[in-house]
């Protein structure tokens, strides 16, 4: 099997991962422009455009990088992304995932996280994330799904300074 990190044929009953490209910034941009949705995050002023616009520059860069549809109204849930895969320890980051408030506590993160942990575990023996030290919303989750936090790290977003992060880690 061919390896691609951002491949076009991701869904499930609920969900469609599309690559992210250039011209998604605007209709996500709607969904991260909410204050509170960061609040708990490393990077609480992702809401701004600038900022956010560095983030999206970010995942385009990646080449990992997904718009994540809701398949029964075709509106934009958020974006995640795979990202640092390292063929040697056989290992690849899932993460800079975000979900629209609205469709929190409605299984969308969870339908996410196992489309994208079952294509990997195609290809890797481990799956790890980096969680924002105060970012308890997306621990508890993470957690929820079987990671097990297994170090800290700071750990520097593209374009943005060093925050203390969890690696949290799936193995196969």
């Amino acid at each position: 099997m061919q390896l691609d990190w951002q491949p076009k044929n991701l869904q499930n009953e609920i969900i469609q991962l599309i690559p992210l490209k250039e011209n998604h910034f605007e209709e996500l941009y709607e969904v991260a422009n909410d204050k509170l949705l960061w609040e708990q995050h490393p990077n609480k002023l992702r809401y701004k455009r600038d900022v956010f616009q560095n983030f999206f520059d970010g995942a385009i860069l990646s080449k990992g990088a997904f718009l994540v549809i809701d398949k029964n109204t075709n509106k934009v849930v958020g974006s995640s992304r795979f990202y640092d895969y390292d063929e040697k320890n056989k290992t690849v980051l899932i993460g800079y995932t975000f979900i629209g408030r609205k469709f929190w506590g409605k299984g969308y993160n969870l339908a996410l996280k196992k489309i994208m942990i079952d294509y990997a575990f195609q290809f890797v023996e481990k799956i790890h994330f980096h969680i924002g030290a105060t970012n308890f919303r997306s621990q508890k989750a993470i957690e929820k799904i079987g990671a097990k936090k297994i170090a800290e790290l700071e750990v520097a977003y593209h374009g943005e300074d060093s925050k203390l992060n969890f690696i949290y880690e799936i193995l196969k």
